[in-house]
């Protein structure tokens, strides 16, 4: 079926999620048959995933076991026109790196250049989820936030404001502090800022130092290496990198793992005896 060589008759049944086997299998079927070279069979696949019931859609989105062409698919295709496929795929713990940056990329072509004033099915949603919803302009930042989908979060993670920012960057969501990292109103102060936070998962220290344009900026890495949440994986290799100065403060500094206030220390000491004795300045 995956090859486009199972007979035109049982291509046509799967075509229409008709063949009598489980659920996840049938959606399978229907991503391999989106790209059968029968354009009727491509057409009734892809007709069919869109009008897939949306229990069972998310159901299978949302699983870590779902094979990865159903995800990547679903974040290509399926999400343009069905947000239930989207919320989903946003809960799935086992989403892959490149799966999330098609999402997050799809969010900010929708949203680019628009406000981030919230439209009113988006404050509909957002205001549905207590009896006594406070009005919109009597909420604060993080009432607003705590009241957004991660669909919703995501937008406001890349078009939003600074103070929302600093909210999102400490969200559960993994796709969510991404967001926060790719959203083109992003400053240097604040990278600096999330860098040395204590309260953000290891995956945002990951993500700053996997980021060149990010390191490029010395304050950035010198908060990443004080920082007592970076792993030592990502800490140690940027040692070389800092002045003497920040180098002394890091051997005393009982914040941060052994490992690396000893490596400080020795690589300070090995600094100093490579040029030499020095002279007392008067």
């Amino acid at each position: 079926m995956r090859q486009g060589l199972a007979p035109l008759a049982v291509r046509r049944k799967g075509a229409l999620g008709e063949l009598p086997i489980p659920l996840a299998d049938k959606l399978e079927i229907l991503v391999a048959l989106s790209a059968d070279p029968e354009k009727e069979i491509r057409r009734q696949a892809l007709d069919t995933l869109m009008a897939w019931p949306s229990s069972e859609l998310c159901q299978v989105l949302a699983a870590a076991s779902t094979p990865r062409e159903i995800l990547l698919f679903a974040a290509r295709t399926l999400v343009c026109e069905r947000k239930d496929a989207l919320e989903a795929l946003l809960q799935n713990p086992a989403l892959d790196t490149d799966i999330q940056n098609a999402l997050i990329a799809g969010l900010a072509t929708e949203t680019g250049g628009n406000s981030n004033e919230p439209s009113a099915k988006e404050q509909e949603i957002a205001g549905s989820s207590g009896s006594e919803a406070v009005p919109p302009e009597r909420q604060t930042t993080l009432q607003k936030i705590s009241r957004m989908t991660p669909a919703q979060k995501i937008k406001c993670a890349l078009t939003g404001s600074q103070e929302e920012r600093f909210i999102l960057i400490r969200d559960s969501n993994k796709m969510v502090a991404r967001a926060v990292l790719q959203s083109p109103k992003l400053s240097e102060a604040e990278i600096e800022a999330y860098a040395s936070m204590k309260n953000v998962s290891e995956e945002v220290l990951r993500l700053i130092v996997m980021n060149r344009a990010f390191m490029k900026s010395y304050a950035v890495m010198r908060a990443l290496v004080s920082n007592p949440r970076a792993p030592i994986d990502v800490t140690l290799p940027l040692l070389n990198r800092l002045n003497d100065r920040d180098m002394r403060g890091l051997a005393v500094n009982k914040n941060i793992p052994d490992a690396l206030r000893t490596t400080a220390a020795k690589t300070l000491m090995a600094r100093q005896s490579s040029r030499g004795p020095s002279f007392r300045r008067h």
